[in-house]
């Protein structure tokens, strides 16, 4: 069993080491995809206790979380300069294609919301 936690410990650190050099934009996506994920387990755990009775506005909200979570990994895509494929795409037709979609999207969650 030691040898398995030295080597989480040794995972754990090398994979801290290799996020340090990333981009501060590509963090700030990172907490913005965990934020919006943890809004979605919030809801889920919310309607777990207390219950589901207008349940389209609790799959209008975890949509909405889920949804712009999925979102912002594009914008993550298509922003890091690593990746080769989105090379051409300037970082500012990304975010506006970004909140285009956000916008689309809310919009369709609104009108679930009746």
């Amino acid at each position: 069993m030691p040898r398995a936690t030295s080597d989480a410990k040794l995972l754990i650190q090398s994979l801290t080491k290799a996020y340090a050099a990333t981009p501060t934009n590509l963090k700030i996506i990172d907490l913005y995809v965990i934020c919006a994920v943890a809004t979605a387990l919030m809801q889920v755990a919310y309607m777990g206790l207390v219950g589901s009775f207008p349940f389209n506005s609790f799959l209008s909200g975890v949509l909405s979380c889920i949804g712009t979570a999925v979102l912002a990994v594009c914008l993550r895509i298509q922003v890091n300069k690593d990746n080769k494929e989105f090379k051409d795409l300037p970082p500012e037709r990304a975010f506006a294609d970004f909140i285009l979609c956000n916008l689309v999207l809310h919009l369709v969650i609104m009108n679930f919301l009746g």
